[in-house]
């Protein structure tokens, strides 16, 4: 059935829901229960039911929830054994002031480019303490976070999104069987967004860029007062160790990194194997007794409940938008101004918007490939610049959307309410989504 403009409703009333009462679960619950409520009026309690029981089952939400789960439970055995404590004591006699430790901060984010959920957790829980030291608020800690996680993921082919990506341009067809690598590499230089993402951080951090809105208020608060804006789970808080030791926080962090891309890049591998090497090395050492070892993987696990909850949520209200064709109502309507010159640009701005409103990213692309490329080349219009316009959209939407999973994680790594992070980051990426914009419209005049 086509819904035409009603497949607009349930998104726009989460944005508004969302910014008025600054509660992004609740409201991405209500957006996902209205939708159904179009499509099956009073009887969307058995849809909802329904989907969420598929959405619980399907292979890559178990992955998810696993993969982040246990990343709780890694992070919690890294703080608790003061792996973290000992590495902020390394690194803080380095740094001179609040710029150089963020500057520290993008620079790990650039490193650890394997996929966004190991960037967004592993750099902000390493690199608190050592921000705090300078009254860092949380937000621009989680700013700096999430503007290298989705970003670099995109520019490094060896990425998980460069893998699914690969993968998704041979499905559709646009890449050759066993040349889907090649093409993402090919269209790197058009990922305009994600390069200008990852290039604004620091402008921000010297202060090129000026500080504005909730960002700018955030940083006051924390100088003047000290509140950093911390809001985390306690397991996940870094305490001081009274014999801080650095092989406590490298070796666990090497075998991460290690495992997950030995043999293959799997994250659900590596930290499985990573917390493993941990447990053995921190009963070696007896950092902790092993009842309080195992006492604190389960408590890490128990703090990711409320980032497992939303991204449940999330899931289920991209269903619940992929059903009511919202993606391709919005294709549909830009269809009558499109031209070779304005495609890319026109792809760009209204998948970025789809990906924002939705907080879906790969499979807002998967539903938008089919349709796209084949209007690409309609219109004779170079495929690297278009893939380079696609992905630009997805991570668009991973990086600012108030409810993305992106979003959820840099927040829960760095401390902070998922609302306060996406708020205050919201102008920079909107800079980036402009200088984007311009810099595609510009490249299909000149090409």
């Amino acid at each position: 059935m086509d819904y035409g403009a009603v497949s607009l409703i349930p998104t726009a009333l989460v944005l508004v829901l969302a910014i008025w009462s600054h509660r992004t679960l609740e409201s991405v619950i209500f957006g996902a229960i209205v939708a159904f409520l179009i499509m099956d009026g009073w009887q969307f309690a058995d849809r909802l039911a329904t989907v969420t029981t598929e959405v619980l089952a399907d292979e890559s939400t178990a992955w998810v929830m696993l993969v982040c789960g246990l990343y709780g439970s890694f992070i919690g055995l890294l703080v608790k054994g003061g792996g973290a404590y000992a590495f902020g004591e390394w690194l803080t006699p380095k740094l001179q002031s609040k710029r150089s430790s963020l500057l520290a901060t993008w620079l790990l984010g650039l490193v650890i480019f394997l996929d966004d959920y190991l960037n967004s957790l592993t750099v902000g829980a390493t690199m608190k303490s050592v921000t705090d030291r300078f009254k860092t608020s949380r937000e621009m800690l989680a700013y700096v976070v999430d503007s290298t996680a989705a970003p670099m993921c995109l520019l490094i082919p060896i990425s998980s999104w460069g893998v699914y990506f690969a993968s998704l341009l041979e499905k559709n067809g646009v890449a050759d069987s066993g040349q889907g690598i090649a093409l993402f590499v090919e269209s790197i230089p058009y990922m305009f967004y994600p390069l200008l993402a990852v290039v604004i951080v620091p402008l921000v951090i010297m202060g090129v860029i000026p500080l504005v809105g909730s960002m700018r208020a955030a940083e006051a608060r924390a100088e003047e007062t000290g509140d950093l804006g911390v809001v985390e789970d306690t397991t996940l808080a870094v305490e001081a160790s009274e014999n801080p030791r650095m092989s406590v926080f490298f070796l666990p962090i090497a075998a991460l990194l290690f495992f997950t891309v030995v043999p293959s890049v799997d994250l659900l591998r590596g930290v499985i194997l990573g917390i493993m090497v941990t447990l053995v090395q921190y009963g070696v050492l007896r950092i902790m007794p092993l009842t309080a070892l195992f006492d604190t993987c389960v408590e890490g696990l128990k703090s990711m409940i409320p980032v497992l909850t939303m991204l449940l949520a999330l899931f289920v209200f991209v269903e619940a938008n992929n059903a009511i064709g919202l993606t391709d109502y919005v294709i549909a309507g830009i269809k009558p101004y499109m031209t070779a010159t304005l495609l890319p640009v026109l792809i760009f701005i209204s998948i970025s918007a789809v990906a924002y409103t939705t907080g879906s990213n790969w499979g807002v692309i998967a539903i938008a490939m089919p349709v796209v490329f084949p209007l690409a080349e309609a219109f004779d219009v170079n495929t690297p610049l278009m893939v380079g316009a696609l992905l630009s959209a997805s991570c668009f939407g991973s990086h600012a959307c108030f409810y993305s999973d992106s979003t959820i994680l840099s927040a829960q790594g760095a401390g902070c309410k998922t609302y306060d992070h996406a708020i205050s980051q919201l102008p920079y990426a909107l800079i980036g989504a402009v200088a984007a914009s311009l810099l595609f419209l510009a490249t299909a005049v000149f090409s």
